[in-house]
């Protein structure tokens, strides 16, 4: 870090504070004795996911809630609950130190939780994930959860 009064590259810091995604340092310069303020910034490298269809987008937490949401519809499910799941599922995407996740990766680590939570809900979830055409899906998942629970 270079001192803005003599251009010395060496400084002690005085003080660290955090704030707001960024930490401030109080420094001063070990040449001249002058003290300046620097900010460190964490830089976040976003998310993308791969679509279906190929395209690619960030990942948006608020818009997996909202989907969450609409599967819990009417159901003993608390809003807290699905932004504690939806939390850990980004956490646990961002820890995986992969730049990319496609859809359908997103949607198993939903489906294993909901499975966990509200099995209504985890069908009305995989009907809308997996493309349910007929009957035929419905009854199929119905049946996994019946043999899951026996």
């Amino acid at each position: 870090m270079k001192c803005p009064e003599c251009g010395c590259e060496e400084s002690k810091v005085i003080d660290s504070r955090p704030t707001e995604n960024k930490v401030r340092r109080r420094r001063e310069c070990i040449q001249c004795g002058a003290r300046f303020t620097t900010y460190e910034i964490i830089e976040e490298i976003p998310l993308m996911v791969i679509k279906k269809d190929r395209s690619i987008e960030p990942f948006n937490h608020e818009k997996l809630v909202e989907r969450l949401c609409r599967a819990t519809v009417k159901r003993p499910v608390k809003l807290e609950t699905i932004e504690n799941m939806v939390d850990e599922i980004a956490s646990e995407l961002k820890n995986s130190l992969q730049r990319a996740v496609t859809s359908d990766e997103i949607g198993e680590m939903v489906l294993r939780r909901l499975k966990k939570i509200d099995h209504v809900a985890y069908v009305r979830f995989a009907s809308v994930y997996r493309d349910f055409n007929d009957v035929d899906g419905f009854v199929k998942i119905i049946s996994e959860l019946k043999d899951s629970k026996d």
